[in-house]
């Protein structure tokens, strides 16, 4: 109880923290904007801390072996098929409120009408987002955050970054994630109620159901890769590209993948 008290006073505090972050953030995109433009490109994106993000990649690699990996595995082996189809698309129509501001931000009004009749159908007929009674009928998702928003009004990536026990990233896409934390509806109300144990499942829950949906694009990456980090950055640059051109959210890793940038 008293850990669970630790973290709900974390997340209490936790928005004015995040709305700080997210200035720090801008001003570290304008900054690394123009200082990237001295380091070399690997890939389509600057990796100047590439020592660094070698080290911390290493570490979240077998932090994922430990933990994250094996219980993905077990959702997989005791959640059937139609059931975590059902959770990914709940967890999809959750996002809802992101997902239209964003296509309203990038000027996409055909998307946004997507976005709102899709949370209408899904919600009203697909008790609740479980199941995706707007996409059997033609209407697909679409995968909308702010760091595309960024890059759809001409933001760069900035530094290649590899965060502990966040993957990879870019300054501008985590300022994106940081920015749709702050936008999100729901995350204000569950924190403003003092419910912040259902965001937690929620954030967790996430995290589960996305790695499980990779198990083998990333086994099957990980077996062909010659230097898996570099695979994985070059997949990071093409999936957010694919994203930004407002492809489905595998399409990147349906490419001819290279097992290794050319600088390797």
């Amino acid at each position: 109880m008293a850990i669970l008290g630790g973290i709900k006073s974390i997340l209490s505090r936790s928005h004015r923290f995040v709305t700080k972050s997210i200035l720090l953030g801008f001003s570290v995109i304008a900054l690394s904007a123009c200082a990237s433009q001295d380091k070399s490109m690997t890939g389509g994106i600057a990796d100047p801390f590439e020592d660094m993000n070698r080290a911390v990649f290493a570490f979240n690699e077998a932090a994922d072996a430990v933990i994250l990996k094996p219980i993905a595995e077990g959702y997989r082996f005791v959640v059937p098929s139609p059931a975590r189809k059902g959770v990914r698309n709940a967890l999809r129509n959750l996002k809802s409120p992101v997902l239209l501001g964003n296509e309203l931000l990038q000027g996409d009004v055909d998307g946004a009408l997507k976005v709102m009749t899709r949370a209408m159908v899904n919600s009203l007929i697909g008790v609740g987002g479980l199941f995706d009674v707007a996409g059997y009928e033609g209407i697909e998702y679409e995968e909308e955050d702010f760091g595309q928003t960024l890059a759809v009004w001409g933001v760069g990536h900035g530094p290649y970054v590899v965060a502990p026990l966040m993957g990879p990233g870019s300054f501008r896409d985590y300022t994106g994630k940081m920015v749709d934390t702050v936008v999100d509806p729901l995350y204000w109300w569950l924190t403003n109620t003092e419910q912040e144990e259902w965001l937690l499942a929620r954030t967790g829950t996430q995290i589960v159901s996305t790695r499980e949906e990779l198990l083998d694009v990333l086994a099957e990456l990980k077996m062909s890769a010659i230097d898996y980090y570099a695979t994985m950055r070059s997949v990071y640059v093409q999936n957010r590209a694919a994203l930004v051109a407002d492809q489905k959210k595998n399409d990147a890793f349906l490419q001819d993948i290279p097992d290794y940038d050319d600088d390797y």
